[in-house]
């Protein structure tokens, strides 16, 4: 089969076409697993963090990919509730031990045996993967595939992170930064908070120009400040500057949810600049966000479709999947970026 391969780590300044085409045989899938033919998958900035080092080095070489959707192709022995010629999606959760008290409590994004797709198991720049039955998503008949696939990360992890910031309707509410899962989070305030204001932060003119097509009450730039104090901003930037701008503007008792893996090591010196009273102090908080879990997933889906959300997509052959990680880090975003693989 065709797939594009990590082989090795390095920043695409130094590697701008960081993957290879390669061809590699189908996976068997094991007991428990689904073969999945994969037709179309999202590009995340999570692979880029991976690409780049930030992220825990994955198992090299791997299939990157972890916005997946296609159909089953077979079930592994022991499978049910999954058959052949089910449209499913794959998630970054590609599966956790179950038997964790993080587990048990509902929060297997914190197990510490937590595997990820396309770093810990090969993901979907592929035309064929495994995963695990338990840990795949029916796809809403409302959605394609290509609409479908950023809505197993982007609006997954972006659902998690507006539940984490515990706004309630008519909350002011922050969006920092504005690709492919902030566009989605968007939406969802709309629909679920609609007294509730958006003020977006984004260094692009047509990402803020893209955010008050989308509802956005103001649009501004990373150093500017919004008309008034917010209750949260979700940050969604590579870099430690917009979380400390963020503090700046939430009001006493606000949080700042900071929905990257990692952040960039360049950009560290600028936490030495925290200034605590006017920036952390009043019971103000930076909450991290790690991972999803099943349930955020599949709640997520349901929520989405029944809105609807719509994602705004732009889509790539998968021998282009290094053009379109290029694109991602150079900031060329309208939306989610999806590879066509079959």
């Amino acid at each position: 089969m065709k797939a594009m391969l990590l082989r090795r780590i390095a920043p695409l300044a130094v590697n701008p076409a960081p993957l290879e085409p390669a061809e590699i045989p189908v996976p068997e899938p094991a007991a428990g697993d689904v073969l999945i033919r994969v037709s179309v998958c999202g590009v995340c900035h999570t692979d880029l963090d991976e690409i780049e080092g930030r992220a825990v080095p994955p198992r090299l070489p791997v299939v990157p990919g972890h916005q997946v959707v296609g159909r089953v192709e077979r079930a592994g022995e022991g499978v049910s509730g999954v058959r052949a010629g089910d449209r499913v999606g794959v998630a970054w959760i590609f599966s956790a031990c179950g038997a964790c008290r993080h587990c048990r409590e509902g929060n297997e994004n914190l197990c510490a045996d937590f595997v990820a797709t396309g770093k810990d198991a090969p993901g979907g720049y592929a035309e064929f993967m495994v995963a695990r039955a338990a840990f795949v998503h029916r796809i809403p008949d409302a959605y394609s595939n290509v609409d479908a696939a950023p809505l197993m990360c982007a609006g997954a992890i972006g659902y998690r992170s507006l539940r984490l910031a515990g706004i309630r309707d008519g909350d002011a509410l922050g969006l920092s930064g504005f690709g492919a899962s902030a566009h989605i989070v968007l939406q969802l305030v709309r629909h679920m908070y609609p007294r509730t204001a958006v003020a977006v932060f984004a260094r692009e003119e047509g990402e803020r120009a893209f955010a008050r097509e989308l509802g956005a009450s103001w649009a501004g730039d990373f150093g500017e400040a919004p008309p008034g104090k917010l209750r949260a901003v979700i940050d969604t930037t590579p870099v430690w500057t917009p979380v400390l701008e963020a503090l700046r503007h939430i009001e006493p008792g606000g949080r700042v949810v900071v929905n990257a893996i990692r952040k960039e090591e360049g950009d560290r010196a600028a936490l030495q600049s925290l200034d605590y009273p006017s920036q952390l102090w009043m019971e103000k908080e930076i909450k991290s966000v790690a991972n999803v879990t099943r349930s955020d997933v599949r709640e997520f889906l349901d929520v989405a479709a029944r809105l609807p959300i719509r994602p705004s997509t732009e889509e790539f052959p998968l021998r282009e999947a290094n053009a379109a990680l290029l694109q991602l880090k150079n900031r060329k975003i309208r939306g989610a970026k999806v590879l066509r693989i079959s």
